[in-house]
């Protein structure tokens, strides 16, 4: 393992996460794996190592920041738009014990997960090739999770149709955002009254060695979510709940 990528991760997390040296390992081996597949498919447009670090895997880590009982507690978590496996690999690796569940539209990006998984040795981790429209009907996956979460590039209303659904009574829909959210969050008010969520609690932070603000929104499941929710494929990003 290179050096230097372990003391970018050391600082990036600030002591508020503390790795053996299996999960550093673990990370660079994601790293590698990340930059070999991106030669040949588009997983990322951030390559440079420090960059990785930060933006993907320090970023992905930040959950920590909101839901502080991650290390304790069995969840079980679904990652919509899960991409190249963020945010739901790294907490995998830093939180073995959680189960999670990534799922994303592109098949081709769940094969680069499916040898990431293997490849890391990970456990109580699956992959599931499919839409957040129609798994969100789905009785396997409707409101079967503790946990949440998306680092989605989507409106606000829209990630909150795509995710309350997968997420029981009581359980959270965490959303990892950039930049000014004030918007969004007056925008996703009918969202949340529709779908049965509650904005519990919202923070701002800096990731290290990078510019901007990242926000991260905790929604608390208050009530079921009605059958008539998700709409079907495409709705809710063309005509967001307002």
């Amino acid at each position: 393992m290179d050096k230097q990528f372990e003391i970018w991760m050391e600082e990036g997390l600030e002591g508020e996460i503390s790795l053996s040296e299996r999960q550093l390992n673990q990370f660079y081996l994601y790293y590698e794996l990340l930059i070999k597949w991106n030669e040949v498919m588009n997983l990322t447009a951030i390559t440079e190592m420090n960059q990785v670090v930060t933006k993907h895997f320090i970023d992905s880590l930040s959950l920590i920041k909101i839901v502080d009982n991650l290390a304790s507690t069995g969840f079980s978590i679904i990652d919509i738009g899960t991409g190249a496996g963020f945010p739901g690999i790294p907490l995998k690796i830093a939180f073995p014990n959680i189960k999670i569940t990534l799922l994303d539209s592109l098949n081709k990006r769940v094969r680069f997960l499916d040898e990431v998984i293997g490849k890391l040795n990970l456990e109580d981790i699956e992959t599931v090739h499919g839409r957040a429209e129609d798994l969100g009907r789905d009785k396997k996956y409707r409101e079967s999770f503790d946990l949440c979460v998306s680092r989605a590039v989507a409106n606000l209303s829209t990630l909150i149709e795509y995710c309350l659904p997968f997420v029981k009574k009581d359980g959270l829909f965490i959303s990892y955002k950039s930049g000014k959210i004030e918007e969004e969050l007056s925008q996703a008010k009918t969202a949340l009254k529709i779908l049965g969520g509650e904005i519990m609690n919202t923070i701002t932070f800096q990731l290290p060695r990078a510019d901007g603000e990242r926000c991260l929104i905790k929604i608390k499941k208050m009530r079921n979510t009605s059958n008539k929710y998700p709409r079907k494929s495409g709705l809710p990003g063309k005509e967001p709940l307002r």
